[in-house]
């Protein structure tokens, strides 16, 4: 027997599935099953620089352009190294200290050192 995923606006376990799509009776939301399938896939992705090379906890990275500090006068120089990355979800997927100032960072703006 298959498990389906729960529903994603009220995490009701009594999710069904018709025809292409998932049925959540609690709240009503339908949602089509092939976006399921996508989120699944993308948990897997490792995070990747600027260039393609895989990242993981612990790495150090150099900055590639230079990057304004929201909230703040710190701008980040291109070619500033940064030790000791940590992973995490979301589109800032590097969380780091960068003198003394911890930051979430894009891993676009980087490349590995």
């Amino acid at each position: 027997m298959s498990t389906l995923p729960p529903c994603p606006q009220c995490q009701s376990e009594y999710v069904y599935q018709d025809g292409s799509h998932f049925v959540c009776p609690e709240c009503a939301h339908e949602w089509p099953a092939q976006a399921a399938a996508t989120t699944e896939g993308d948990a897997d992705q490792a995070v990747t620089d600027a260039h393609g090379a895989p990242l993981a906890d612990g790495d150090s990275v150099v900055l590639i352009k230079d990057l304004k500090v929201k909230g703040s006068s710190l701008v980040l120089k291109q070619g500033t190294k940064v030790k000791n990355i940590r992973l995490q979800e979301g589109d800032h997927a590097i969380a780091c200290k960068v003198n003394g100032t911890a930051l979430n960072l894009k891993a676009e703006f980087v490349k590995k050192a």
